[in-house]
C-alpha cells in the first residue's frame, strides 16, 4: 500500500501534471488517504480477538471480571 502511495505521488507530479493539473492533484489526494487506511487495516482486530480480557495479575480482580463477563458462576 505504501509503495502505491509513493508511486502515485511520483507519477502525479512527474508525468500526469504535464497533461492535467487537476488529475495530478486528485492522485495526490488519493495517495494522501492511503496511509491512514493502511494503518487501520494493519491494526484491525478480529471479532474473536479479546485483547482486553488478558489477566491483570490480581486474582480477586480477575475473578470479579470473569463473573461480570459470565465466564464463572456468581459466588454464593
Amino acid at each position: 500500500m505504501m509503495g502505491t502511495c509513493i508511486g502515485l505521488f511520483v507519477l502525479a507530479w512527474a508525468v500526469v501534471r504535464l497533461w492535467s493539473i487537476p488529475a495530478a492533484v486528485g492522485m495526490c489526494v488519493v495517495a494522501m488517504v492511503i496511509p491512514p487506511v493502511a494503518a487501520m487495516v494493519a491494526n484491525r482486530r478480529g471479532p474473536e480477538d479479546r485483547w482486553w480480557d488478558d489477566p491483570s495479575g490480581d486474582p480477586q480482580s480477575d475473578e470479579w471480571w470473569d463473573e461480570l463477563d459470565g465466564k464463572k458462576r456468581p459466588r454464593s
